[in-house]
């Protein structure tokens, strides 16, 4: 009778710590799962000076340092990832980033494909040329000449409205450096980007470009999000925080520092 009690009792034992090591595997799995749940892919071309870009391996920038600090304060670890602009949105567009961080203009298009945050800089659409290319002065001097830019950027989407006649030949490029370095080279007449951007890579590098008259369309940059629930619950949290380094000053300090300039006011 005693051994069957003590089989007995050491069975209902058995099954005590198998049911807590099942509770304990199942923490453990929830615990990861949040874990999971927690980081962000968010996508730069890590060329793009001085929004992101790579200095001594390491990707920083105006928008991957703000990213960073806004994924933080949520408690979110971003997991960077680098391609082309053209690339990372295909990619924002198939759900495999979260979002792109990448001076992502707010055009009426992209507005009805992703739900974006509030704008956290402003740009101006601008042309550059050689600064020995003497015989481009102004805007009009483009006519029947080459501008580069970079594929499926905004700024050459504003530049062709901008011309509305088609007098100007657009050449594009997957990179950004390949489309600056035929500027330079007289290859092409001009180059179009964001004006704060091209005075930032201007001054650093003491690049040989001038300005082409005045930018051809203004654009704001905000953090674009798919139209899903989590997209949506995530957009919510970026704005609420733009707003809140807005208001404490931080988001113009980090304009001051990679611009020289505040342009996260309109």
């Amino acid at each position: 009778m005693m051994k069957k009690t003590l089989v007995f009792a050491l069975s209902l034992l058995m099954m005590v710590l198998l049911a807590a090591c099942g509770n304990s595997d199942k923490e453990q799995a929830t615990e990861v799962d949040e874990k999971q749940e927690k980081t962000l892919k968010v996508g730069s071309t890590g060329q793009s000076f001085p929004n992101g870009y790579k200095d001594n391996g390491k990707l920083t920038g105006f928008d991957v340092e703000l990213t960073e600090l806004i994924a933080k304060n949520l408690g979110y670890k971003v997991e960077w990832v680098t391609t082309d602009f053209s690339g990372l949105m295909g990619q924002l567009d198939s759900g495999k980033l979260d979002t792109v961080a990448n001076a992502v203009a707010m055009t009426e298009e992209r507005q009805q494909k992703f739900n974006f945050t509030e704008p956290y800089s402003y740009y101006g659409a601008q042309i550059v040329t050689s600064t020995k290319n003497e015989a481009i002065k102004t805007l009009d001097d483009l006519k029947g000449k080459t501008v580069s830019g970079v594929l499926g950027s905004n700024n050459l989407a504003n530049l062709q409205k901008y011309d509305t006649k088609g007098e100007i030949e657009i050449r594009t490029y997957e990179t950004r450096d390949g489309a600056m370095q035929d500027a330079i080279n007289n290859r092409v007449e001009g180059y179009i980007n964001s004006r704060p951007i091209l005075l930032a890579e201007i001054k650093k590098n003491d690049l040989p470009l001038k300005l082409v008259g005045d930018p051809v369309a203004f654009e704001s940059v905000g953090y674009p999000f798919a139209k899903t629930e989590k997209g949506e619950e995530i957009q919510v949290e970026f704005t609420k925080e733009i707003e809140k380094l807005k208001e404490d000053g931080t988001l113009a300090t980090l304009s001051e520092k990679y611009f020289g300039e505040d342009i996260t006011k309109e």
